[in-house]
């Protein structure tokens, strides 16, 4: 790692809660990178620790080798990928990968994979899970699909993101893999909610309580990550609201395409569309908490 010439040069978009610190390791990793994101403002650490600026996804990939990609929504995917003036692909070199991180629709990584064949160019789709935690910690669960040769040449840079590295099958199999995560997470949120309101109503400490539960049956990432932070009032996103509202769209467009029913996760969707019509839309996915202790008539944060 520590002859740079030989390694390969990474191109990143996207500097948000996670891009920023999955970015930085790699960074440390002892790999040259060139970046952009839309507010040159938001890579000013990145800039600092040695990353190149760039104007354009497009100059980002003419100037690498690997090119990763976490953005907010589909829509900004196809944009910074498929664009026909400034995207990844006007600028993407033969022989060269993209790895889209972003949480978006399998069809769409498809369709990028079909693109991206024409100019003999390899595309992954890589999502991840974890949150801002798992994002700094370099302890990232990475989900793909695409060609496995391309996945062999990325896994060093991978390993240096997430723990776990998973091939999940061919283009859009790792976004199909994200949506299990999100469905999974979706409820298991309403069951760590209510159980803490129900435990602050009859009288109970919670912090006390998370010593009994969270190591039993009942544990789960989400109550040991994120209960915490309920019990401290501490909303601050390491996934936003507005972000798995997005993902259950997905997920909820793709169980009806499949002819599934999926009740569940339906009523989540519905709940956390009232977090962000309360207000909480940045917030993290905690916030949740908030809007089911507001059907009681409790404010949660006052705990009144």
């Amino acid at each position: 790692m520590s002859d740079t010439q030989s390694l390969p040069r990474i191109g990143w978009i996207g500097t948000g809660v996670m891009g920023s610190s999955m970015c930085g390791h790699l960074l440390k990793g002892g790999y040259a990178v060139a970046v952009t994101t839309r507010t040159k403002e938001k890579a000013s650490d990145l800039l600092a620790a040695g990353a190149t600026w760039c104007a354009t996804p497009k100059e980002v990939a003419e100037q690498s080798d690997v090119i990763f990609t976490i953005v907010g929504y589909p829509r900004d995917v196809r944009q910074v990928i498929l664009d026909p003036e400034s995207g990844v692909l006007a600028g993407a070199k033969p022989g060269s990968v993209v790895v889209d991180m972003t949480t978006s629709e399998p069809s769409l990584a498809v369709e990028i994979a079909e693109h991206a064949a024409q100019k003999q160019v390899a595309s992954l789709d890589a999502p991840v899970s974890g949150g801002d935690t798992g994002a700094r910690n370099g302890a990232l669960s990475i989900m793909v699909g695409g060609d496995a040769d391309a996945l062999q040449r990325v896994r060093p840079m991978l390993e240096i993101m997430g723990k776990t590295i998973v091939h999940q099958g061919g283009p859009g199999a790792g976004q199909h893999t994200k949506m299990v995560n999100q469905i999974l997470i979706a409820t298991n949120m309403i069951g760590v909610c209510e159980a803490l309101i129900y435990g602050h109503r009859a009288g109970l400490d919670l912090p006390t309580v998370l010593q009994s539960v969270g190591s039993g049956a009942a544990g789960s990432w989400s109550l040991s990550n994120l209960g915490p932070r309920i019990i401290g009032n501490d909303f601050d996103p390491g996934f936003y609201v507005e972000h798995f509202i997005k993902d259950m769209g997905i997920a909820l467009a793709e169980s009806r395409r499949m002819k599934l029913s999926m009740p569940g996760l339906a009523l989540a969707e519905q709940l956390y569309q009232a977090v962000a019509a309360q207000g909480h839309e940045r917030d993290g996915t905690q916030a949740l908490a908030l809007a089911i202790a507001n059907l009681s008539g409790l404010d949660w944060k006052t705990r009144t």
